[in-house]
């Protein structure tokens, strides 16, 4: 049996595109005499539909859909995820299936027997649980189906099992002698490598080969990185597509064993996580911006590092004639960010206009502040200076119909160090999930091909410059101790005793920890922002904001 993996990017309930795309491929791999095409988890819905799936009228145009690629599709057999009803009485009233039909038929059926609801997963919210773990003949083998998280849960991965069911090995018991997985696998940093060592894991531990089709793009906050692979029965990669790109790739089992990949068979991919968060970010922002129907972006550039790489990544995404920036100096601004964010947009070619705030400004002052002290604004002199930039770059996304692409990093979102309405405003939150340390690096990859970062906004001292000789370090730890702070708290689940053994001051430790749990009600108010770490602020972090916690220890 010679198989496709079709490794594709869906819109969420864009039912005609996402049946043409799998048209698409099916003919690519019907002209490249293939038997079999597999496509990835919930491929005719797009993953994740989130509450779509409480609609009945999107129910059924999935399973349209899906029909009408059943009447359409000849001359190969198609695996692939869809949304299915539970016909039954009780339960969930939906089930997360996968399907093999061929000639317009149903040969096979499984439903996604672990459904997570941890992070950014809450399919036990809608889907109902399969049952059974059966595999199917087909060209001379025994298929074993599963879909996405059914693959995670082996005990020899996994040390603590947070299900009860293992269905690789169910399958494996039932005769299965190839396992196909078809998933929605999200992006973070290091999860490819963890994804990949588990599956070659798994298919030495049980003998088998192993086809892995993952789905690829943004949608929403959350990436997926697709990189699909097909393993032998000894773990070895076979196969493998690109991250981050629409893909195709071919494991022909008709070959004499041993089976051994082509350079041509391992396509490329990211070679350091830096280059893998910067095509990840370009991704998101790309596809966020069109499948929300945008096609232009603007940028409020301050002359610092946050902004640049927001504009850069947004250039790299959309292209330089769909990228617009704003310069809003006030008094505090310095010559030098003056010449930066101008040198910023040649290097990028993308426009720049000027727009001064301080007669704004001084007429905020006037009504709301008549004891304002120039030499010491205070923060709410500070934050209306903010909030006047976050109007202006709303007033031209209204007349323009362009996308607000917020600026700030997770970093400061973490502790709060950033304005409701100001500096916060915007439709796409692009670098939240990114510390201000990897700040600096994906800002040094961007210019190892050409200087499109003009070296000065790199190696200025970090400034919101709201006020006189403003730097960031006034207010906060210096990022080199601040990040790993941040991470050890919100990506490790580490407590102030936990992080005060790690060698840091213990009371810097608390004050920043009580920075994050007071700054939870700003980021409930923050633009979606694209997730490429463990644990990102957004909707897979669900914390309470009224409460009253504040002892965070071990």
């Amino acid at each position: 049996m010679k198989i496709a993996i079709a490794q594709i990017n869906p819109t969420i309930g864009d039912f005609d595109n996402n049946f043409k795309r799998i048209k698409y491929f099916t003919d690519k791999a019907i002209d490249r005499s293939c038997d079999l095409v597999v496509f990835s988890e919930l491929v005719v819905s797009g993953y994740p539909p989130r509450d779509l799936l409480e609609k009945k009228d999107f129910v059924n145009a999935n399973l349209d859909c899906f029909n009408r690629l059943m009447a359409s599709i000849h001359g190969i057999g198609v695996i692939c995820g869809f949304i299915d009803k539970n016909m039954n009485a009780e339960g969930n009233p939906l089930y997360n299936a996968g399907v093999l039909f061929e000639e317009g038929q149903i040969l096979h059926k499984v439903y996604k027997r672990l459904l997570p609801t941890y992070d950014v997963f809450d399919e036990r919210r809608f889907f109902e649980p399969g049952l059974a773990c059966e595999s199917y003949s087909y060209k001379g083998h025994r298929v074993g189906l599963t879909i996405c998280e059914d693959a995670w849960n082996d005990k020899d991965i996994f040390r603590k099992r947070i299900y009860h069911l293992d269905p690789i090995a169910s399958m494996v018991q039932d005769g299965a002698d190839l396992v196909i997985n078809i998933a929605a696998s999200p992006f973070h940093v290091g999860k490819n490598t963890f994804r990949l060592d588990m599956l070659g894991s798994l298919a030495r531990k049980y003998n088998v080969p192993i086809i892995f089709a993952n789905q690829v793009g943004g949608n929403d906050s959350v990436i997926f990185d697709g990189i699909s692979a097909a393993f032998d029965r000894h773990g070895n990669i076979l196969a493998r597509a690109r991250d981050f790109e629409e893909d195709l790739i071919i494991l022909d089992l008709n070959t004499p064993e041993p089976w051994e990949p082509s350079d041509g068979d391992l396509h490329p991919i990211a070679g350091s996580k830096t280059e893998s968060v910067l095509k990840a970010l370009v991704m998101g922002t790309r596809d966020y911006v069109s499948k929300c129907g945008f096609s232009k972006v603007i940028v409020g550039l301050s002359g610092g590092i946050d902004s640049a790489l927001t504009v850069a990544i947004a250039v790299r995404a959309i292209g330089s004639e769909n990228v617009s920036a704003v310069f809003m100096p006030s008094r505090y601004t310095s010559i030098d960010n003056h010449e930066d964010t101008k040198k910023l947009a040649e290097n990028l070619g993308i426009g720049l206009t000027r727009i001064p705030i301080d007669g704004m400004f001084e007429a905020f002052l006037k009504f709301l502040s008549p004891t304002f002290n120039e030499n010491e604004p205070g923060v709410m002199e500070q934050n209306i200076q903010a909030r006047i930039r976050g109007t202006i770059l709303m007033s031209i996304s209204n007349r323009d119909g362009c996308l607000v692409l917020s600026t700030g990093n997770k970093s400061e979102l973490a502790v709060g160090y950033c304005t409701l309405y100001g500096d916060m405003t915007g439709g796409l939150a692009v670098i939240s999930d990114v510390s201000k340390t990897m700040v600096y690096a994906l800002a040094g990859r961007i210019n190892t091909e050409k200087e499109y970062i003009p070296a000065r906004i790199i190696q200025k001292a970090p400034s919101a410059e709201l006020k006189p000789d403003q730097v960031d370090q006034d207010d906060l730890p210096p990022y080199e101790i601040l990040d790993p702070i941040l991470k050890g708290y919100i990506e490790d689940y580490k407590g102030t005793d936990e992080l005060a053994k790690m060698g840091f001051d213990k009371k810097r430790v608390a004050d920043v920890i009580d920075r994050v749990v007071r700054s939870e009600y700003k980021r409930h108010q923050a633009p979606p922002g694209l997730k490429i770490t463990a644990r990102a602020f957004g909707y897979g972090r669900r914390y309470p904001i009224a409460q009253r916690y504040t002892q965070i220890r071990n």
